[in-house]
């Protein structure tokens, strides 16, 4: 059985992992420990754990279709009503449960797979706890995933992120991606979520002792305080930067996305990523769009993408490749 790693934030890998699971694969999902907003922000405030959003998230799309419907929809569910549960998100809550009993997020999630009884690996991209760094050009900086999206009406350029303090990369992610057939990096938001999981020291290293094809799904929209300007070849040639090597693969949706979808993004200055890539046998365009625009809670006070990729589309093109 092929082994495949993917690489990012929860909410954007979501359709990749589902996907993934129609095929006969080994999944192990390395992720994000920067998140700061949210029902995760507030928890970690309170109890001082790694965020465990994005791993939830992922737990939860690993989660089968049919047979641990509930499961997913338990990890997923948010409380609407209550003086201090209103926002928050059961899986959150019980994953945070589990870190307090076991004293280690890695643990609580291999519990969590054990009393679900979920096939696949969830992996923090380091073991530390971490905050986003984030400098920009004109040399300024941030500090707190949930600070990136405060200016929206003239955001700067962002220049690098880091993550603070220095991290190390999980030896159970260096483990994942040096034994992967397919590595999949993204979707997902992209100095929030992926460049933060590949920016663990150790990475670019794992990276260089692995076998595996790379494989990158480029994001459907740019995002108005990262990714502004950024066309496709730019996304690629940060992502080959942080990891140290090109990738096998580019996968680009071309579906025509609704007017009233483009005119909800335009709203935010958010707009499709330009396709500028061509001549390049690693590019594989298609049809990608889910037909659901994603309703974001008004309990969920994070930024979410309204504009999703489609597990079932995602599952041929990656077929394709899977071999």
């Amino acid at each position: 059985m092929k082994k495949v790693a993917v690489i990012g934030g929860g909410s954007g890998i979501f359709p990749v992992t589902s996907a993934l699971k129609h095929l006969p694969v080994a999944i192990s999902t390395i992720i994000t420990v920067s998140d700061s907003g949210g029902s995760t922000g507030r928890i970690r405030d309170e109890f001082g754990f790694q965020p465990i959003g994005d791993l939830r998230q992922s737990l939860a799309a690993l989660a089968e279709d049919e047979t641990q419907e509930w499961i997913r929809k338990l990890l997923l569910y948010r409380f609407d009503r209550g003086t201090e549960l209103k926002g928050h998100n059961l899986g959150n809550l019980i994953l945070t449960a589990l870190q307090d009993m076991t004293g280690d997020t890695d643990e609580a999630l291999q519990k969590a797979a054990s009393i679900f009884r979920i096939e696949g690996d969830v992996i923090p991209a380091t073991k530390e706890n971490v905050d986003l760094k984030v400098v920009y050009e004109d040399g300024s900086v941030i500090v707190g995933e949930d600070h990136l999206d405060a200016e929206t009406s003239n955001p700067k350029k962002i220049d690098h992120i880091e993550l603070v303090p220095e991290a190390t990369l999980n030896p159970r992610a260096q483990t994942a991606i040096e034994a992967a057939d397919f590595i999949i990096i993204g979707p997902g938001d992209f100095y929030a979520s992926i460049l933060p999981a590949l920016a663990p020291r150790g990475t670019r290293e794992a990276f260089a002792n692995t076998k595996a094809e790379i494989i990158y799904i480029m994001n459907l929209m740019t995002r108005h305080t990262q990714t502004r300007d950024m066309s496709a070849s730019d996304h690629v040639a940060e992502i080959e930067e942080f990891i140290g090597t090109p990738v096998s693969s580019i996968i680009m949706n071309n579906q025509t996305i609704p007017g009233e979808t483009l005119d909800r993004y335009g709203k935010y200055h958010e707009h499709p990523v330009i396709d500028d890539i061509s001549d390049d046998a690693r590019l594989l365009r298609a049809p990608l769009l889910s037909d659901i625009t994603y309703t974001q809670s008004e309990n969920d006070s994070a930024h979410r993408s309204m504009l999703r990729h489609d597990s079932q589309k995602l599952i041929a093109i990656l077929e394709a490749i899977i071999k």
